[in-house]
């Protein structure tokens, strides 16, 4: 690796661990938050699910426009733009006093936030074509660690400083973020050749039965460990018997979890450069699949390792789905592919909180970790069908499609 491009790497890594430990360090605090506002405490669960899943259902249609943009007019500066956009959105929501507008800036977020797509489009134009694995599997490494260190700092600091002061913390984080992009990146060369409209690279994904079949892989297992969240807190304080006890527990189990994905996204990185990202996702997705299910039977002690293993093989998941679209696309609509993509694995953080509270009402407690591990299982599955095959040209049909 080059001077160059190693600096490149290690802004785009900078970025992404901001980006990520800035929404984590804020979202586990947001019922204290719009408590905080004056929500009446009967409505405080129903603002929560709303400010937390309109990011997401807000980029389904923002993050293809702007990767298309980025296309067009250079993906550099769609890696400024998500930094900016994400940080005047939380730096308004300092100034919101009611959840509504609270909920508003959230909206924002989604539509002029995107980092993930952003960083990854531009990551995989840098990327000389055997490294694009490793270079999204050291973006998804600080992702992991801003997963893990945002919530600790969020804890630490939100009663001391108070919110206001923590949401503007973090704007100014993406801030310098954002200088540093606009400062050191340099525009990826670009191919002038006709490009297609948002539309028909998402009818071409669509289309394509490996990136259809992977989207939809990508998808449940998104709402399977989403749903996970729901379940996994009360899970623990009856494996432990103490409300107490529990909350320290799980502050481990969810460090150890986020820790072992630090680690394993480079590895899950270097191996799609090698074989397919496909049988990499299904591989890992069946792994996550059996650590959950046997975390219903497990005690506390023995749920640290099951952690470990879930957190190594979650890794491989995100990355290996963009990794795939990406690659049914010609390189200059990358970026519409990985905006596409990302909406659609944005929806699992919808559905799969829906799906774990339903699941809690209707199943046993071991039954509901069954079920999740089972649908990580149908990911898995879906992702074996959709590993290449000799036969495919997916080189012809897509410039057909996009033409």
């Amino acid at each position: 690796m080059t001077r160059s491009s190693g600096r490149t790497f290690a802004v785009l890594c900078l970025g992404q661990f901001a980006a990520t430990a800035g929404l984590t360090l804020v979202v586990p605090l947001l019922p204290f938050y719009l408590r905080g506002l004056g929500t009446p405490q009967a409505e405080i669960p129903w603002w929560t699910a709303m400010s937390l899943a309109a990011p997401a259902v807000v980029q389904l249609g923002s993050a293809p426009l702007w990767g298309w943009v980025g296309d067009r007019f250079g993906r550099k500066a769609m890696v400024v733009r998500a930094h900016v956009g994400l940080g005047v959105a939380i730096a308004l929501m300092a100034l919101a006093d009611t959840a509504a507008l609270f909920l508003a800036c959230r909206v924002l977020q989604g539509a002029c936030g995107g980092v993930v797509s952003a960083t990854a489009a531009y990551a995989s134009t840098a990327a000389p074509t055997d490294r694009r694995g490793r270079a999204l599997g050291s973006l998804f490494g600080a992702t992991a660690a801003g997963s893990l260190l945002g919530p600790l700092l969020g804890g630490l600091l939100g009663d001391r400083i108070g919110f206001g002061a923590l949401f503007a913390m973090v704007a100014g984080m993406l801030l310098v973020s954002s200088v540093l992009a606009a400062a050191l990146l340099v525009e990826p060369p670009r191919r002038t050749e006709r490009r297609g409209s948002p539309r028909a690279v998402a009818a071409l994904l669509l289309r394509g039965p490996q990136s259809r079949l992977m989207l939809a892989a990508g998808l449940a297992a998104q709402t399977s460990i989403f749903a996970l969240l729901v379940v996994f807190a009360p899970h623990v304080e009856r494996v432990t018997g103490s409300p107490a006890a529990a909350a320290g527990w799980v502050g481990v189990l969810q460090a150890v979890t986020w820790l072992a994905s630090c680690g394993g996204s480079p590895w899950w990185g270097r191996r799609n450069d090698r074989r397919p990202a496909q049988l990499g996702f299904a591989v890992a997705a069946a792994g996550c699949g059996v650590a959950v299910g046997l975390q219903s039977v497990a005690g506390v002690e023995l749920l640290v390792p099951l952690r470990v293993v879930q957190g190594f093989c979650f890794a491989a998941l995100v990355q290996s789905v963009l990794h795939v679209t990406a690659r049914q696309v010609p390189d200059r609509e990358s970026g519409t592919a990985f905006g596409f993509g990302t909406g659609v694995l944005d929806l699992g953080q919808v559905f799969g909180p829906l799906v774990g509270a339903a699941l809690a009402v209707l199943l046993p407690p071991a039954a509901v970790f069954a079920a999740i591990g089972a649908l990580l299982l149908v990911a898995a599955s879906l992702a074996v069908l959709a590993r290449p095959q000799a036969v495919d040209r997916p080189e012809v049909n897509r410039e057909k499609v996009l033409r």
